[in-house]
């Protein structure tokens, strides 16, 4: 099929022409989504989504400014850079526990030491709660200070007082 028949038919709404797109482009489209994601779940996500724009975005489709490939190929490069800046995927790593990231299997021995053992929890627990939540956040969870001021609505210079704060107190605590 021509490009600009599949076009005059995706503009009709001819849904086996949408088949014959996912078809055709599925591998290229996913191509350029997986250079920049590098995670198969999220790239078919994105592609998904890509599909989605192409089907009810295709009136904006010039081909007086281009290839439709190459429209195709932009969306799909696009929606995978906002994907890969979006905060879902920037939260989607800090979501352990203070427990994920100190405990410790010592596989010789197949032991495990809990951050009760090495005083962790007991340091954190006789902080005050808005210390304990700045500390969980920028050092168990991989916060920045500017993004827990702007996701929980809290000055940033209070973000760093208390920090501040907390590490002043532990330093009390262990000393």
């Amino acid at each position: 099929m021509e490009e600009s028949e599949l076009v005059l038919r995706l503009r009709n709404r001819d849904k086996s022409a949408l088949s014959y797109l996912y078809d055709k482009y599925n591998a290229a489209l996913y191509g350029v989504a997986s250079r920049i994601i590098k995670n198969d779940d999220i790239t078919d996500e994105v592609l998904q989504d890509v599909f989605v724009k192409i089907w009810n975005k295709i009136d904006k489709y010039d081909a007086s400014k281009g290839r439709f490939f190459t429209w195709m190929m932009n969306l799909t490069r696009n929606a995978a850079i906002d994907k890969l800046r979006s905060k879902e995927i920037s939260r989607s790593s800090k979501t352990d526990s203070i427990d994920d990231y100190v405990y410790t299997f010592d596989r010789e021995n197949s032991t495990e030491m809990s951050t009760d053992a090495i005083g962790v929890k007991t340091l954190m627990d006789s902080l005050v709660e808005d210390q304990k939540f700045i500390l969980q956040k920028i050092y168990f969870e991989g916060f920045t200070h500017a993004e827990i001021a702007e996701e929980y609505d809290i000055p940033l210079g209070t973000v760093k007082s208390r920090l501040r704060s907390a590490l002043n107190h532990m330093r009390k605590r262990v000393a």
